[in-house]
């Protein structure tokens, strides 16, 4: 057995060209052995480890074997093989192949760049693709996160991994699964592919193509994208989120769902503060919330909705409507439009500020503002109140039916208003017929308080309390300019039929067009596939051209789920199976 100390360059080399080529041992025992002609052993010695250089990197180990006549390395023992200052690698087993510049190494594998930290039991690396990869699962750790996966893939130039296959990052924060993830170490950025989740203890987001920052904690997803805030979810075509301000927001095709209190909320913007309990949508905003069997849709410019889900507040400002549909298809739907509307779900009160009307059955109320009350046990309609210049008008084949006065209180029963009271200077100007619908007279009357019976929404019956001047008079007597209370305004034109009419005489938004996240580049498979001389692996080598295969279950998405279509110029749809 012969023992050299090496302290330079081989002299094996032949020429000064083959220097640049050759692995180069730089220090070490020497020892040769018979039963390995082709092996060159260098074990470490009392200076340190076998240390190896060749083209820009540098290999430390316990021991090695030296392949001079395949330019080939095997190392054991702590070994260490770094690329300039941006690559390292520690592992109990390495191989290198000095001809093709590929490495492997097993056992505690450690691959370090300046911001992360990925640990593996079995590592490929590329010195000229310059990547690096793992199929046998991985962890990869950062500043801010730990990342999991069964495959990996490291791009050094980009300084970026691509994760596939049961990928997870856990962060004190959160939790994110994936089914693809390109992760950049310089910024923290994630981009996911696939059905993906990020779950906290207070919010859970669900996309399929999104963009996280794991050092920032904010994201964008455009594809299938929602976020649940436990009692709210949000939907949209895009969706911002920032987890640190506990805020999302949502473009185009948005609906927000109140599972609490069995409701939900539609329009093309809309902004979430989970700790502020508080929903601000807009453009072509409608709020819907089902009331017994009844649903009650409100509409306005901008729609914000606050407070916990026991005591939730809803406020539209401008242009306001609502519409309260009926189970029953032989009762009159009720519904109104205002500037504002303001609705207490707790209180069960419903309020219409500045010029509202209200219609319920064939009435028309007007007044400063009009307060609905509804039962909160059971949600149906209770009780009406119109504040200062009440005025209601009914239609009548002869003309209009009026009623006036400063306020107005009505009372309803099954959704139908049975009773109204007109207080203070209560006026009255109302066509008499008998039980055969004939008329009687113009009943023109002045009281300080009035009460009306209604039956299937329509008036039967007055009674005048301290009645002051007037009386039925014979329809001549009364020209047609003084059949109408001063004061008077037939607004029927504003009245909705239906749902849909909450939108009537209002444009269409125009919706932006989402920028989107592009899909993962195509990326070559990591192994070339070849036959095994063209491979030139090493006799000496663990591997073999079986283990040079890419299988299927390796390969990264490349067009992950199928597209929605482009929901751009798609109309509302407000059809109740929807909510």
């Amino acid at each position: 057995m012969l023992i050299l100390l090496i302290t330079g360059a081989l002299e094996a080399q032949p020429n000064q060209q083959a220097e640049k080529t050759k692995v180069d041992i730089q220090s070490g025992y020497l020892e040769r052995k018979p039963e390995l002609p082709d092996a060159f052993i260098y074990t470490k010695d009392t200076e340190g480890q076998v240390y190896i250089i060749h083209q820009g990197i540098q290999m430390w180990c316990n021991q090695a074997y030296v392949y001079l006549k395949d330019n080939f390395v095997k190392a054991y023992g702590e070994v260490k093989i770094k690329q300039g200052d941006t690559i390292s690698m520690q592992s109990n087993y390495a191989e290198y192949n000095g001809n093709t510049q590929f490495a492997f190494a097993s056992g505690a594998v450690i691959f370090e760049e300046p911001k992360t930290t990925l640990k593996t039991d079995t590592l490929y690396f590329d010195r000229i693709k310059q990547e690096a990869y793992y199929r046998s699962g991985g962890t990869v750790t950062d500043t801010a996160s730990t990342l999991n996966s069964r495959i990996g893939r490291y791009f050094a130039t980009s300084k970026n991994y691509q994760f596939n296959n049961q990928v997870k990052i856990k962060n004190p924060k959160y939790t994110i699964n994936s089914q693809q993830l390109d992760f950049y170490s310089q910024t923290g950025a994630s981009y996911l592919y696939g059905p993906s989740t990020i779950v906290s203890d207070s919010s859970t987001v669900y996309c399929e193509r999104g963009f996280y920052n794991t050092r920032e904690d904010t994201g964008y997803f455009v594809k299938n994208s929602k976020v649940d805030y436990q009692s709210r979810t949000l939907y949209g075509d895009s969706i911002y989120f920032d987890r640190n301000k506990s805020f999302a927001s949502a473009t185009n095709n948005i609906k927000v769902i109140d599972t609490t209190n069995q409701s939900i909320v539609r329009g093309h913007y809309a902004e979430v503060y989970r700790q502020k309990d508080s929903v601000f949508i807009t453009k072509r905003a409608v709020a819907v919330s089902l009331q017994e069997r009844d649903s009650v849709y409100i509409h306005a410019d901008t729609l914000q909705i606050t407070g916990k889900p026991n005591n939730r507040i809803l406020k539209g400002f401008y242009k306001a409507r609502f519409f309260k549909q009926s189970s029953n298809p032989e009762q009159i739907p009720t519904s109104g439009t205002c500037d504002s509307i303001f609705v207490n779900q707790k209180k069960g009160i419903t309020k219409l500020i500045d010029r509202p009307v209200l219609w319920t059955g064939e009435n028309q109320m007007t007044g400063d503002t009009i307060h609905l009350i509804n039962n909160t046990r059971t949600q149906q309609l209770d009780t009406l109140k119109v504040f200062n210049n009440a005025f209601l008008i009914q239609k009548d084949s002869l003309g209009y039916n009026q009623v006036k006065g400063k306020r107005l209180t009505g009372l309803f029963t099954d959704n139908e208003l049975d009773t109204i009271n007109i207080d203070q200077n209560a006026q009255v100007i109302y066509f008499a017929r008998n039980d055969d619908d004939e008329l009687i007279g113009i009943n023109n009357t002045v009281s300080s308080a009035i009460q009306m019976y209604m039956e299937n929404q329509e008036i039967e019956g007055i009674r005048f309390i301290k009645k002051g001047t007037g009386k039925i008079y014979p329809l001549s007597k009364i020209p047609p300019e003084a059949r109408i209370l001063s004061g008077f305004q037939w607004r029927g034109q504003e009245r909705l039929q239906n749902k849909e009419a909450i939108f009537d005489g209002k444009q269409a938004p125009v919706l932006p067009k989402i920028k989107g996240i592009p899909l993962p580049k195509f990326q070559e498979a990591f192994f070339d596939e070849k036959n095994q001389d063209s491979l030139r692996i090493p006799q000496a080598s663990k591997l073999n051209a079986e283990v040079f295969k890419n299988r299927p279950q390796d390969t990264p998405l490349q067009q992950p789920l199928k597209e929605k279509p482009n929901s751009k110029g798609q109309k509302d749809n407000l059809k109740p199976n929807n909510f």
